[in-house]
């Protein structure tokens, strides 16, 4: 196919307008024109003509090595391979309406021989569409990766072309965020603050409801209240670009994942607390939590359990709190895993909520599928239920549900999880006992056997956890009493001299005090006592 580089003027006549060309009389000199390139492509597939042309260039050997390079870019495609010339071709004459850069050479060989686009138009948001559509996950697994890109990524990233996203954008889209941010507080806060003042405003007198009402449209015209985007909700959002990215790189679509190199700020989990006899105090005053996660003692969970002795619910509370269930698998725990005999249940199932609808799904993890032990209490306990449940399945006769689930509603329908994160609320508010949230009786029961010395590895089992240092990182709240004999078991390690000391002058006074130990006669030690009654008997001695 042809292909030439020629001299190009641009100088135009001044009064027709068209292009000189060779008759420029300014043409002769050394740096007046331009240089350009054409190169013949292959006809397209009804046989019409076409062609690459790039011009501008400042010397000859610049628009030679663009020929070249277009040159080589053609001969990635034999003639033995049409559709790869076709490929080719079309790619080509992109580049040159667009009048991009020239794509490279290597890139491009290994784009054809992989059977990707050639072009790499495919934006951001393009991709993550695709991708999503090709997820095979839980429904709420992909609402809430939906929701990542719907909301933040494609607005802020999704017209950007995939081959060409660089860290330096994914860090300009979280520092956007962040500023967003502020702007939501500072309007949050606007518009409280007009209601508060509206809230003062007396109803009577019309100039009173006139400033009402111009303050209600005020309010109005602001923006309403909005969340912000916290660390948490940041991190899945990298989390989600960062999965999309790599599904792309196996796909070798791209070669580089930026998402794995952008820096965010970290998430700090809270720790758990336990409520000590302290912070009870602390929180009967201002009623104020210590931190979000917040842990019973041993007594208070008790407490709690005997409260709740007669609720229809009992076992469940029981159940999460020895042995640790989530909420969604005590809700989906069948009774065709639930062995009493054996002193064993499986989780295999739970129910989960989409929105507020509620469908059944697999455990969270692959170590979510887990046989957890169950203790003579628990199991009598889960007895009682059962004869309870039957009696209610009979009482209720052909409008009894039969889900076969361990724990339903009266009439043996699915229970809702968001109803039983209610119920469990009322029932601590109801109890007087400081607050915990439904999912804190699982991290209670975790400390529990952990303050009971079971080994880790056993507990994190039991929780159905995919690595010990979960455990360790999350659960592992150390009771009081744990902590003390801890602390103390760790000093007695130690010899230190003035321990020592201590420990002598201990044993000097108590000795001391064994040898001066009062007696009857008024407080005198034993020894100056028999002397005195030696003393005595002799001068009761009558003489001869």
């Amino acid at each position: 196919m042809k292909g030439s580089t020629y001299r190009r003027c641009s100088c135009r006549d001044p009064k027709t307008g068209k292009e000189l060309g060779t008759s420029c009389p300014k043409r002769s000199r050394k740096n007046h024109c331009s240089y350009a390139v054409r190169q013949e492509l292959p006809p397209r597939e009804d046989g019409s003509r076409r062609s690459f042309s790039r011009s501008g260039y400042a010397n000859l050997k610049a628009a030679q090595a663009d020929l070249d390079h277009i040159r080589a870019l053609l001969g990635l495609a034999g003639a033995d391979d049409p559709e790869g010339m076709q490929l080719v071709a079309e790619m080509l004459a992109e580049v040159g309406r667009e009048r991009t850069p020239l794509p490279d050479v290597e890139e491009t060989r290994r784009r054809l021989n992989s059977g990707q686009d050639l072009i790499g138009s495919l934006t951001v948001s393009e991709w993550l569409d695709r991708w999503l559509a090709g997820k095979r996950i839980r429904k709420s697994g992909l609402n809430r990766y939906e929701i990542d890109i719907r909301v933040h990524l494609k607005p802020r990233i999704g017209n950007r072309r995939l081959d060409r996203l660089r860290v330096s954008h994914l860090s300009e889209m979280f520092t956007n965020i962040r500023d967003a941010n502020a702007q939501i507080l500072e309007q949050n806060a606007q518009r409280r603050a007009a209601i508060d003042e509206l809230a003062t405003v007396p109803w009577k007198g019309a100039e009173n409801r006139a400033r009402r009402k111009a303050m209600k449209a005020a309010i109005d015209a602001m923006p309403p209240f909005r969340r912000v985007t916290g660390p948490a909700t940041r991190q899945h959002v990298k989390a989600t670009l960062r999965a999309a990215l790599n599904d792309a790189i196996g796909q070798q679509i791209i070669t580089f994942n930026p998402a794995a190199h952008v820096e965010i700020d970290p998430v700090r989990k809270p720790k758990a607390l336990v409520w000590t006899a302290e912070r009870v105090a602390k929180w009967e005053q201002t009623g104020e939590k210590p931190s979000p996660v917040m842990v019973w003692t041993p007594e208070q969970t008790g407490a709690f359990l005997d409260f709740v002795t007669e609720d229809r619910l009992y076992a469940m509370w029981h159940l999460i709190a020895f042995r640790g269930l989530r909420r969604g698998e005590a809700c989906g725990q069948p009774w065709s895993e639930t062995n009493l005999d054996t002193h064993a249940l499986t989780v295999s199932s739970q129910l989960v909520q989409d929105g507020w609808e509620v469908e059944t799904s697999e455990p969270k993890t692959d170590s979510g599928y887990r046989v957890v032990a169950l203790d003579d209490d628990t199991v009598n306990v889960l007895k009682r239920h059962r004869e309870r449940q039957d009696k209610a399945r009979e009482e209720w006769g052909s409008a009894w549900v039969d889900t076969g689930h361990v724990f339903t509603q009266e009439d043996g329908s699915w229970l809702h999880p968001g109803k039983v994160t209610d119920l469990f609320e009322r029932l601590v508010a109801a109890s007087g006992l400081p607050p915990i949230r439904l999912h804190d009786l699982r991290h209670g029961a975790a400390t529990l056997m952990l303050a009971a010395d079971i080994d880790i590895k056993i507990v994190s089992d039991t929780l159905g956890h995919s690595d010990t240092r979960i455990t360790r990182d999350i659960y592992q709240s150390v009771l009081p009493q744990v902590g003390k004999n801890a602390a103390e078991a760790t000093a007695k390690l130690v010899p230190l001299q003035r321990k020592a000391e201590a420990e002598k002058a201990a044993r000097k006074a108590a000795k001391k005090a064994k040898a001066t130990k009062p007696g009857k006669g008024g407080g005198k030690p034993k020894v100056k006592a028999k002397a005195e009654a030696k003393k005595k008997a002799r001068r009761r001695k009558p003489e001869k």
